[in-house]
């Protein structure tokens, strides 16, 4: 694949970036390093197919100081991100870190472990835990701490314990309030779009080195093995509850709506440790993931950092999280969750404050500046959400798609609006033209938004592929922020060789098998097409054996709606199951054992006729 030497305003710009951050504060490093006992003897993690799923050893290349092609700041960040082993955080607690996206922490009780947010895969979190043991000894797992409903947190938990170990009360899985509901709604609602998007997010696709993936700065890339979810045995529903796992008092306190829907921190008294979950970690975070998530409350963030400050500041002496490395320290603590909560605090306060002024999201992501302490933090810079699109999200929070321009109320979408404009400007070959010049110009953004036209146009236009690819290079070379690179990278990536598609599910079977009746009824309204639906009118009851629960499902105008109720002899359908063989059925399966029906089998086939399948290849920079 051709790739294009960084332009000289790329060179520069990244030489006046390193002039003016304080590259000599090596604070983080030593921390990064602090407490490391080893690491993997093979940093290849295989999955049962002798897959790799993960390959710490990718980054390798990251060392010395940054090249033209990776922002200097990013660099850092990718370094500090990129290592790998067991760490000693304080004697008897322990993290697991860059052998996922996520930190996997172990705490050790008074006869085995606490295991906190076992990352992605059950292959990683295995080899994970594995590492511990080989160092810490072969102790037994009596709980299972989520943090929160994503699924770096929980995805691996198959990896370290078994159903088997709940089903005999061996294990707990202590997780807070909502969260199955909110994990598995993420994955399956939207989950394909979600996952498409994800592998540009993470750069999924990209070779590893420094014109290529770098790291996303909040890890460094997803593990790709298998992925599961238990239900919880334990839900955490107040602040201030406690309550002691194997000798060890764990106190929580609450945090839904913040970076996760379902959400919480906890504090440990014998060690002295505050868990902050994912919300105040060495960067800033997305108020909206450009995988797309529904917008987070910054102003409920900012609360929720403040509350930990005054509930354990006075007492931690060290603070850590599932991503990145602790901080330890009374006073170090308390400025580090002091900046983080401002930096949420001053993105909400300000935003509302312009947006009130008459700014569009857009227009206040232009102006926007941080006061210089906020500035001046490695932990408040862009490296996975950034200041341009959380001030956009916030807006959007607030006030929607619309910025009130009538003008912008009802545009023509992309790509009858790219034939109009490049007709009005002369056709593709001018366009093209005048993106060129703005290359040469170092105007990367403008040249984009040319080319990005021009290729809505006229996808085959060969000249057209070829400058929009090299024009999204350029702006990956400069971008602090590791998602941003990625977007740009995997872009120019499926402008040069062609869409490839979504490197990973998330929607696992081990996933949907823990959707609720409901959850299941409505992932299959979202799939009915409904103009193929219009003139169907089709009602059946279905009977969960497991479950001991029926409802009543009708399909009118396109839409299926249900209702909980007993069956009812008029209705032309009845179907007897249980909640496992219905999850087949969703996915299509009409033969298998397992189904006991009575009336007019028909009305299920021309359900299922109807019922779309997700597009994971769908097109992203080609119309």
């Amino acid at each position: 694949m051709h790739q294009r030497e960084p332009e000289p305003s790329i060179r520069a710009a990244q030489a006046a970036l390193r002039s003016t951050l304080p590259f000599a504060d090596t604070a983080d490093l030593a921390a990064a390093d602090r407490g490391f006992l080893g690491t993997l003897d093979d940093p290849k993690i295989l999955g049962r197919d002798g897959e790799v799923v993960w390959d710490a050893s990718a980054y390798d290349f990251l060392d010395g100081d940054a090249p033209d092609s990776v922002n200097p700041s990013l660099w850092r960040q990718s370094k500090l991100v990129a290592k790998h082993g067991l760490y000693e955080v304080v004697p008897g607690l322990y993290q697991v870190r860059g052998l996922d996206l996520s930190v996997m922490s172990i705490i050790e009780g008074d006869t085995g472990v606490i295991v906190v947010d076992p990352l992605i895969s059950a292959e990683t979190a295995a080899a994970a835990f594995g590492l511990y043991r080989k160092h810490r000894g072969d102790r037994p797992i009596h709980a299972v701490i989520h943090t929160h409903s994503h699924i770096d947190h929980f995805g691996g938990v198959l990896g370290i314990v078994t159903q088997s170990d709940l089903d005999e009360r061996r294990v707990q899985i202590i997780a807070p309030e909502g969260f199955l509901e909110h994990s598995v709604a993420e994955n399956v609602y939207a989950g394909t779009a979600m996952a498409r998007r994800a592998g540009y997010m993470y750069g999924a696709a990209l070779e590893r080195g420094p014109r290529g993936a770098v790291g996303a700065g909040l890890g460094q890339t997803t593990s790709t093995g298998e992925v599961a979810i238990l239900t919880p045995t334990l839900e955490v529903t107040a602040t201030g509850e406690t309550h002691t796992i194997d000798g060890v008092e764990i106190e929580f306190q609450m945090a839904p709506g913040t970076e996760a829907p379902s959400e919480m921190h906890f504090y440990l008294a014998r060690y002295k440790a505050l868990c902050m979950a994912e919300n105040a970690t060495h960067t800033q975070h997305n108020l909206l993931t450009l995988r797309g998530a529904v917008v987070r409350d910054p102003h409920v963030w900012s609360q929720y950092l403040t509350e930990a400050i005054e509930r354990f500041g006075d007492e931690a002496q060290v603070v850590f999280a599932s991503h990145h490395w602790p901080t330890w320290g009374n006073d170090e603590i308390r400025a580090f969750l002091g900046i983080q909560r401002d930096l949420y605090g001053y993105l909400h306060d300000q935003t509302l404050r312009l947006l009130n002024q008459g700014y569009t999201g857009a227009e206040i992501a232009e102006m926007f500046q941080m006061p210089p302490a906020l500035e001046a933090s490695w932990s408040t810079r862009g490296y996975y959400g950034s200041v341009s699109h959380n001030v956009k999200a916030i807006y959007q929070r607030y006030m929607g798609w619309f910025d009130g321009n009538p003008a912008r109320l009802w545009p023509h979408p992309p790509q009858p609006l790219a034939e109009r404009y490049v007709a009005a400007i002369g056709g593709v070959d001018r366009v093209v033209e005048l993106a060129q010049e703005a290359f040469d110009a170092g105007d990367y953004r403008w040249a984009a938004t040319l080319l990005d036209h021009a290729v809505f146009t006229d996808s085959g236009h060969a000249a057209a592929r070829a400058l929009y690819a090299d024009t999204l290079e350029q702006l990956a070379y400069g971008a602090e922020n590791g998602t941003w690179r990625n977007f740009f990278l995997s872009g120019a990536t499926e402008l040069r060789e062609g869409t490839f598609g979504t490197p990973t599910v998330s929607n696992a079977p081990l996933i949907l098998a823990q959707l609720t009746p409901e959850q299941l009824f409505d992932a299959l309204a979202i799939r009915v097409d409904g103009p193929k639906a219009w003139d169907l009118d089709l009602a059946f009851d279905i009977t969960l054996t497991d479950l001991g629960r029926s409802f009543h499902l009708a399909l009118r105008n396109g839409v299926l709606v249900y209702v909980e109720r007993q069956p009812d002899a008029g209705t032309p359908l009845q179907l007897v199951l249980s909640k496992t063989r219905l999850v087949r059925l969703a996915g299509g399966d009409l033969q298998s054992e397992g189904i006991e029906s009575t009336g007019d089998t028909s009305v299920l086939s021309r359900l299922l006729s109807v019922l779309d399948q997700d597009n994971p290849d769908f097109e992203i920079v080609n119309p």
